[in-house]
């Protein structure tokens, strides 16, 4: 068995990502898919929290601009993740994984709270935690919460899961000629305005010297290859290159 690189790590789920070809909603054969993946890292030891948005649910952002209150459309965006939340506990646990969901706003009768120490502690009695309810704050994405609960639970690196195979100077569907950046830094992304995660995340990380390593998780494995320290995707670090 390969001897993972990192210890411990949070990897942040886009909502989207669980409809699979479904325009809406949670594909089961996607959660058996994404199940599967962190199955393999967690059976590598690796301790592992999980951030999931809710964009396959609802877009606070997008609810917003027709006119709907930006709290109360972030509110409703955080109980999306809940409901990613629980479908992905269910699936994990269906393949022998032990989890915990927290939650940013208290709902006691489905999920724990969230308090950093008790999540440190299930991290390192080899339970998968899944954080749920972003920040708990409207006007934060769920990009920041992932930002910032890596550095709340000294993950050594933030993952961040997507569609494409890293990050490219433009959108690589629109611009077929566009190349991968394999490694640049924080600053690189925000004076270049690069579409990794949002302004605030960024800088999170940035002022915290946490790496962000974005890559595809429709490849099957890739999940597991970030985690032994293959080169694949593109990290983003204090200076441009990876060790």
């Amino acid at each position: 068995m390969p001897t993972p690189k990192y210890k411990r790590v949070l990897v942040k789920l886009s909502g989207e990502v669980l409809m699979g070809e479904q325009g809406f909603g949670i594909s089961p054969e996607m959660l058996e898919y994404l199940s599967e993946e962190i199955r393999s890292i967690y059976d590598l030891g690796v301790q592992t929290a999980l951030v999931i948005g809710g964009g396959n649910i609802f877009r606070g952002v997008a609810a917003s601009s027709y006119g709907m209150d930006r709290t109360s459309a972030d509110h409703i965006g955080m109980l999306a993740t809940v409901i990613n939340s629980i479908a992905l506990q269910d699936a994990l646990e269906k393949k022998g994984v032990q989890t915990r969901v927290q939650t940013a706003i208290e709902m006691a009768a489905i999920a724990e709270p969230y308090i950093m120490r008790r999540a440190i502690r299930h991290l390192e009695k080899g339970r998968v935690v899944i954080f749920a309810a972003g920040t708990g704050n409207p006007y934060f994405t769920t990009d920041t919460a992932a930002a910032l609960r890596a550095q709340e639970i000294r993950a050594e690196v933030l993952v961040k899961a997507t569609k494409v195979d890293g990050i490219y100077d433009a959108d690589p569907v629109a611009d077929q000629d566009d190349k991968k950046i394999d490694s640049l830094s924080y600053l690189d992304v925000l004076k270049r305005q690069l579409k990794v995660m949002d302004a605030t995340a960024i800088s999170l990380a940035m002022d915290n010297a946490l790496p962000v390593i974005v890559f595809n998780l429709k490849v099957k494995g890739n999940l597991r290859r970030v985690m032994c320290g293959e080169n694949v995707g593109t990290c983003v670090e204090e200076a441009a290159g990876r060790a």
